[in-house]
């Protein structure tokens, strides 16, 4: 069995060989210009819009699920029929539903319908934002690699863990009698 070596002299005439073809001009001073055709990115997919002109996508959060509806708009939000201000009274739920738009620059741009259930008002929230990202994505999908850069496409999986026989909670004892 022969080991061969290898040098860089060798990984340039293998990358020579294989780069794409050059369009190249010679100067009037003997000079050599030489433009390289860009590499194609991979095709985007197409979007992903029904008949009335919207985006739809289904957001989790821990046991919240929501159904979300994007379509170009003034920036209003309605939760389960009501606006945001009055569904999400505190002030952190509605930044929550905020982040996807701030992350690809789309604030006031798009009116979003949701429906909610499930879960506490936190993992709501959740939820309508990881539906937004997604529906977001859908209507545009270049928008994929802000969101994505900003951790707003991934279903945070955390969930409440169960109570388990002989305790008081998941973890928790019960309280302890010395008599």
């Amino acid at each position: 069995m022969a080991t061969e070596t290898h040098s860089l002299d060798d990984l340039k005439k293998v990358m020579a060989a294989e780069a794409p073809k050059a369009v190249g001009t010679a100067g009037t001073d003997g000079s050599a210009e030489v433009v390289v055709d860009a590499v194609e990115a991979a095709p985007l997919p197409e979007p992903k819009i029904d008949d009335l002109g919207r985006a739809y996508a289904t957001g989790k959060r821990k046991n919240s699920i929501a159904r979300v509806w994007i379509k170009p708009g003034s920036g209003k939000v309605t939760i389960n029929g009501r606006d945001q201000e009055v569904y999400f009274a505190r002030p952190v739920l509605r930044l929550i539903i905020r982040q996807p738009f701030e992350a690809a620059e789309r604030v006031d741009s798009y009116d979003v319908i949701a429906t909610v259930k499930g879960g506490g008002l936190s993992g709501q929230a959740g939820a309508v934002r990881h539906g937004i990202s997604k529906a977001l994505t859908y209507y545009e999908p270049h928008l994929r690699t802000p969101l994505k850069a900003g951790g707003f496409m991934t279903r945070d999986s955390r969930v409440v863990e169960r109570k388990k026989y002989g305790r008081a909670k998941a973890r928790r004892s019960f309280q302890f009698s010395k008599r």
